[in-house]
């Protein structure tokens, strides 16, 4: 164990390839769903045509370049890989940032806007990117004892970015990332000099329910929604991780089901994951999660850390972006009530859950004008 920070490759076999599609062939497909929407689940029509893209249409190979032309690096932290995206800036100006994935997406969440932070056309703010993978998520290592939760990762992400030579930067994070990155805030984390949120963490106080403005009507009725009729798999995964993990590691269909009906509820579509999100992206994405076998090694995440997703005081600068579609909005009232430096806050026209996948460009916007007003 050391405190090397070494270059790392990533080689997918050509027979892990070829075991992925023997076991699309072998699928035994359910029944279809006796109503003709959503309600209980990915329809069984969309999702074989879903499939049949992935068997007959897919090519992992240029995914597989691209994360390996990002600076892809590796280093052990309290004996788990942590394997990332190192992306420097050209601009000698260019400051730190460390970006984080949550569940069900990955570190291809940011694909679309490394460019645009790290080497802007227009004389923008740039940034060296750091983007990792969750413990147990994707290229890292994955746990093998308890104790993994937001604040460890936490402390790692500081640990990482130390051994980097980076002294300031700042953080963003959105669903888990958000989670870390507000641990990061909140545990004032060495180094750190302002956090960015695409879903910044606050709950409604009895005195908010009495007369509820029109946001936070909208959040109240998002919450309802969420706990209704959305909540599902986290429950699952927050009680027996282990015990859906064995379905989402052996079959690939299941794990395109668990993580396809997620792009389809948490993004600001027409109807399907591909009015918000290309299908080959979709895709992409389900490989970080079917090559690497994580589906119960990321399901542990929620039984380490669920209650974390609880308000937390921070007294750093605090900016956040509210996306229309976010699946459990937060309006700035509840927010200004934990975050006492809160310095932006952006009301965005159009995206969801997935902030730099869905909308690059305004992303980018909102990290732009958020991290110049933290110096």
């Amino acid at each position: 164990m050391t405190d090397a920070i070494e270059p790392f490759r990533y080689i997918v076999p050509d027979g892990a390839i070829a075991d992925l599609h023997a076991r699309i062939d072998a699928t035994r497909w359910p029944e279809a769903q006796t109503v003709d929407d959503w309600s209980q689940g990915v329809p069984l029509a969309i999702l074989r045509e879903f499939v049949e893209t992935w068997r007959h249409g897919y090519d992992w190979r240029p995914t597989e370049a691209w994360i390996n032309a990002q600076g892809l690096s590796t280093t052990t932290i309290d004996g788990v890989a942590i394997r990332f995206l190192h992306v420097r800036s050209p601009r000698a100006d260019a400051v730190p940032l460390i970006l984080t994935h949550g569940w069900p997406g990955s570190i291809l969440e940011f694909r679309g806007v490394l460019g645009a932070l790290t080497d802007p056309a227009d004389g923008s703010p740039a940034f060296h990117c750091v983007v990792p993978c969750l413990p147990g998520y994707g290229l890292s290592g994955k746990p093998a004892t308890k104790g993994w939760g937001v604040d460890a990762i936490a402390r790692a992400w500081g640990t990482l970015m130390a051994r980097l030579g980076y002294a300031r930067w700042f953080a963003q994070g959105g669903d888990w990332g958000a989670v870390v990155t507000t641990q990061i805030g909140r545990m004032n984390v060495a180094g750190c000099a302002g956090i960015h949120l695409n879903m910044p963490v606050a709950r409604p106080l009895p005195e908010d329910l009495a007369n509820p403005t029109p946001a936070e009507q909208r959040a109240l009725a998002a919450l309802q929604h969420y706990q209704q009729w959305d909540s599902g798999y986290s429950t699952q995964q927050r009680t027996r991780p282990q015990t859906v993990g064995y379905s989402l590691v052996d079959s690939p269909v299941g794990l395109a089901a668990w993580i396809y009906e997620k792009m389809w509820a948490w993004t600001d579509n027409q109807g399907r994951p591909e009015d918000a999100l290309s299908r080959g992206a979709i895709i992409d994405n389900l490989m970080l999660y079917w090559l690497t076998a994580s589906g119960a090694s990321s399901a542990r995440l929620y039984w380490e850390s669920f209650g974390s997703f609880a308000p937390s005081d921070i007294t750093m600068p605090v900016a956040c972006s509210n996306f229309p579609k976010e699946i459990l909005p937060a309006p700035r009232k509840w927010v200004e009530r934990h975050c006492t430096n809160l310095v932006h806050w952006g009301e965005m026209p159009k995206g969801g859950h997935f902030a730099a996948w869905e909308q690059p460009d305004l992303f980018v916007g909102e990290l732009r004008t958020a991290f110049a007003l933290m110096g």
